[in-house]
């Protein structure tokens, strides 16, 4: 397990992650903190537990809005004869 320090608004939190995982937490790291400075910068100040809960939102509303991938008949019939190819290979 390593441990990473992860700046968000001038402050580090120190979190643990997989061996190799850094990067991609570091990236979400910055994801975060650039996320919580627009916040900041549009509503100005706020208390450390206020900001957290306003970026928890913030997230979760962006998450939910997100559309949702979609996938196409087309697209089925690939992967169903891929997987029958492959089924073949095995057999």
């Amino acid at each position: 397990m390593s441990v990473v320090s992860i700046p968000i608004v001038n402050k580090n939190y120190t979190m643990g992650c997989e061996d190799g995982q850094e990067p991609r937490l570091i990236e979400l790291g910055k994801m975060v903190d650039a996320r919580a400075r627009e916040i900041l910068d549009k509503i100005g100040p706020l208390p450390e537990s206020l900001l957290l809960a306003t970026l928890c939102i913030v997230m979760a509303d962006e998450l939910h809005n997100r559309p949702t991938p979609s996938v196409s008949d087309a697209d089925l019939r690939e992967i169903l004869a891929r997987i029958r190819e492959i089924k073949n290979k095995i057999n």
